[in-house]
């Protein structure tokens, strides 16, 4: 049987000749072990599952979008920009050769492309997306603001996943591990203390508590007063709307029915993220 190109049906026309033969459009195939992978990359875990799923499909049909790369510092090799995965089913698939788009780029552009592409596709955990906007601020010194315009992200999205990375390690092996969700994070974030945060992390696994249910609990360690009468369960179109201002804020909203007319609560729990919807309620 021939070796399949990599490129999937009807891609390989695009490839004059040779392994590493330019098409018009800039694609090129690459031999796999070429191909380095990015010292910035974001992603730190793959699913087993998808990755053998994704294997068996490269081994099937090739890989059929170019990964991205940049020349490295050796001739003839090249930097990963995106494709991580790709690139791992590909070598699983026993594929010689890879399919690329070279591009030039920085080393804060490699980790901007790969947050981006990461981010677009839902491949990241929310750990991973902050470590790598703590990049972005740290090694780049990049504002909040600069990796929200780059990566097409809110500031105050930004800034609340990377308060994410202040946790204690039992939350944060418990939001790697899906014990909790990123929900449950932001709420024991409210606590004052680590030991607080585990504290109520065990409440909350161990009564098995929603996001709802956490925020609550949050309130209570903290020393407010609960509200004299039960909340009715949500209406759900009113659940909805509260989902859709809390994507695009960035933050929690609670909307408030009474007779006439009714209240719409924005949570905020610094300063920083206080001017950020501020600028943004503002239009400044």
């Amino acid at each position: 049987m021939p070796q399949k190109s990599g490129l999937g049906r009807g891609l390989g026309a695009l490839i004059p000749g040779g392994d590493n033969a330019i098409a018009d459009n800039g694609i090129m195939l690459v031999p796999v072990e070429l191909v380095l992978p990015n010292p910035r990359q974001p992603r730190n875990m793959m699913h087993p599952e998808e990755l053998g799923e994704l294997t068996a499909s490269i081994r099937e049909h090739g890989v059929l979008q170019p990964l991205i790369v940049t020349p490295g510092d050796t001739q003839g090799r090249y930097i990963l920009i995106a494709g991580e995965r790709r690139l791992q089913a590909a070598r699983m698939a026993g594929l010689a050769s890879v399919p690329v788009l070279v591009r030039q780029a920085t080393d804060q552009q490699r980790l901007e492309l790969a947050i981006i592409e990461n981010v677009q596709r839902s491949d990241l955990s929310a750990l991973e997306e902050a470590e790598a906007y703590r990049q972005l601020a740290e090694d780049f010194d990049l504002s909040h603001e600069e990796i929200a315009a780059r990566v097409g992200k809110s500031r105050v999205a930004v800034t609340n996943t990377l308060r994410l990375l202040k946790l204690p390690d039992t939350i944060k092996n418990a939001l790697i591990e899906g014990r909790i969700s990123e929900g449950h994070a932001r709420a024991l974030l409210a606590l004052p203390t680590p030991e607080a945060q585990s504290a109520a992390l065990h409440t909350v696994i161990a009564q098995e508590l929603n996001v709802r249910q956490t925020e609550e609990l949050v309130r209570k360690l903290s020393g407010e007063k609960p509200p004299r009468k039960p909340k009715p369960a949500p209406v759900p179109e009113v659940a909805a709307l509260e989902e859709r201002l809390r994507a695009s804020l960035g933050t929690k909203v609670t909307l408030r029915s009474a007779r006439k007319g009714g209240t719409v609560t924005i949570h905020y729990y610094s300063n920083e993220e206080l001017d950020a919807l501020l600028g943004r309620l503002l239009n400044e």
